[in-house]
């Protein structure tokens, strides 16, 4: 059962990783990096509890990618690429979650 932000979460991540694609503040891709690090770390976790081994290995790994102590030098190119495959994977995960529950 999600409450609060946790229901929101991936969109909320989404829309994060997409406004990197725009131009902005270096302290906003470091921002992001904390926050997806964190926001995967969590959804891994609730994966893992509800026994989807693929998807919480999938969401530790993006949390390992992401993390921002030892950064991963993709090229801003690479980046926005991994980005957009990211959110639209959070996405399409939130829509069918969201789908499941209501019927």
């Amino acid at each position: 059962m999600e409450r609060g932000v946790l229901k929101y979460l991936k969109p909320l991540l989404a829309l994060l990783l997409l406004l990197c694609l725009v131009r902005m503040p270096y302290g906003f891709y470091e921002l992001v990096r904390f926050a997806s690090m964190t926001g995967f770390s969590v959804i891994a976790y609730r994966y893992y509890k509800e026994m989807k081994e693929e998807l919480a290995i999938t969401f530790a790994a993006l949390a390992l990618l992401f993390q921002p102590f030892i950064k991963i030098a993709l090229g801003r190119t690479m980046w926005n690429v991994v980005d957009i495959a990211v959110a639209i994977l959070l996405i399409i995960l939130w829509t069918k979650d969201n789908r499941h529950k209501n019927s």
